[in-house]
């Protein structure tokens, strides 16, 4: 698996203190994106939360989260949740780090108090003792929160006196941009009460099953009815162990909303997203397909990653974002002259950059900025690259709606376009059957479709052009008229 090594340096570790008869929560934070730029420790809030005991247990969730591995545990994982000030909330995320599980905790308005927030992106720091600390809040403990350093810190401490490396796998940043991109593509399903909420959650198995095919639940009068098998209105849940960490906050939970994408009879294992809403803020844990299946795999932005026009769109879009906790894709259409189509694909694309998220509750993208960039994930990427460099090698040959492709091997595989879905011959397409996004040589055909489009659009204004110019050669001749020695016209 490529990786790499990240530094995060924070002035200080994240602590809880006692002060003046209220609890001090200081959240520490490394260097991050603003809107004046890119911040050594960025301040995002300083104020009260309204229900510190439930923050407290968001807090530890999506930190349980971010150390975990659900497939594989045995290897190390742990990474530092991200923050991010929207102006009117702090969104914490964390991704597992078998890349399976996205965790996100949304500190609404309601649940702040007593200052603004700011905009920016950025890791906080979240240790050991911090987290025995939060564990220890009572319901009762007034708690200032502080996201970002002191005013005296900033003044007096020279360079940071905390620094992490953390390993950063190229699996679990294309993740971050899959798990948006599928999420996307889900639908409210079912919503519980709080009374069954904790019937339902405390039913789960806490281990995992060694054996047997995905588990699947269809809303049932108010509750979650268990079946074998996919059927119209039911949500996959793939793996429940990986749902533990909504432990921490099911007393307080007043409902579970379960989100998912439109299923038939006998389909596959599906992504799926569990909301917990408590008082004055959203826990969400989005599931992979499988346990031992991360996101990074899907293969949802592919079709974004491989076209020029979405790059072009998406560098507009991006200098219209501004922080916002919902973009109104219309809005931006109409501010950037494209089509809603289009401005969905260039939000994709600004996915797989950390720059966008999806919130499944308000359905709607959210702007944010993490810190890697779209160029190593599209680097990564093996069948976008194996993609391209079928096209570079001329290895494809477009043919009615779709192609043939000669792969590496010699073999020639037969690319189709059904209803808009690009089915190949290959042994990736007979194996996952469209599920996980397109196989290489769909991809190769779609890319040189496109090309192809694009050149005679092209070839079709040049022609208009050279027309135009002919036009105007002729109307310009025309009104070249001789005058007689009588002032008459020859």
């Amino acid at each position: 698996m490529t990786r790499s090594l990240q530094a995060v340096a924070y002035r200080r570790p994240s602590a809880l203190e006692s002060a003046a008869g209220a609890q001090r929560l200081g959240l520490e934070t490394s260097r991050g994106a603003t809107p004046a730029g890119m911040a050594d420790h960025p301040r995002f809030f300083t104020g009260f939360l309204t229900s510190p005991q439930v923050a407290s247990a968001g807090l530890l969730a999506v930190a349980d989260v971010a150390a975990a591995r659900y497939y594989q545990r045995q290897l190390r994982a742990s990474l530092d949740p991200v923050v991010t000030g929207n102006g009117d909330r702090l969104r914490f995320e964390s991704f597992s780090g078998c890349g399976g599980v996205y965790a996100r905790l949304d500190v609404l308005d309601a649940g702040l108090d007593g200052g603004e927030v700011g905009h920016g992106t950025t890791n906080v720091d979240v240790n050991n003792p911090l987290r025995e600390a939060l564990s220890r809040i009572g319901a009762d403990d007034p708690l200032h929160l502080r996201v970002g350093p002191e005013e005296l810190a900033v003044t007096t401490l020279d360079g940071p006196v905390v620094e992490k490396k953390v390993p950063l796998p190229d699996r679990w940043l294309r993740g971050f941009a899959e798990a948006q991109v599928i999420a996307a593509g889900f639908d409210l399903r079912a919503e519980l009460s709080a009374a069954e909420t904790v019937r339902f959650l405390r039913s789960l198995p806490r281990a995992a099953a060694r054996s047997g095919g995905p588990r699947w639940v269809v809303p049932a009068g108010g509750t979650l009815r268990p079946t074998t098998r996919a059927v119209p209105g039911a949500v996959c849940l793939p793996g429940p162990e990986r749902l533990i960490a909504l432990q921490r906050v099911l007393r307080h939970a007043t409902t579970l909303r379960v989100y998912g994408p439109t299923v038939v009879t006998g389909a596959d294992a599906t992504a799926s997203a569990w909301e917990a809403v408590l008082p004055g803020m959203r826990l969400t844990l989005t599931l992979s397909p499988d346990a031992s299946r991360g996101f990074s795999g899907e293969g949802g932005v592919l079709e974004a990653l491989a076209g020029d026009e979405a790059a072009e769109d998406a560098e507009l879009i991006s200098v219209l974002l501004a922080w916002e906790p919902r973009i109104d894709v219309a809005d931006l259409a109409a501010a950037a002259g494209l089509t809603a189509e289009r401005v969905r694909a260039a939000l994709i694309r600004l996915g797989t950059s950390g720059r966008v998220g999806y919130d499944t509750a308000e359905a709607a993208y959210f702007h944010r900025e993490l810190p890697y960039d779209a160029e190593r994930v599209e680097r990564h990427n093996p069948r976008l690259r194996s993609a391209r460099a079928l096209v570079a090698a001329g290895s494809v040959a477009l043919d009615g709606a779709g192609g043939t492709v000669t792969a590496e091997d010699g073999h020639v595989h037969r690319v189709r376009d059904t209803a808009g879905v690009f089915t190949c011959s290959c042994v990736w397409w007979a194996k996952y059957r469209g599920g996980r996004g397109p196989c290489k040589h769909a991809l190769a055909v779609r890319m040189v479709r496109r090309g192809a489009a694009v050149e005679r659009g092209a070839a079709v204004e040049r022609g208009a052009a050279v027309e135009r110019g002919a036009a105007v050669e002729r109307a310009a001749a025309a009104g070249r008229e001789t005058v007689r020695g009588d002032g008459g016209v020859r």
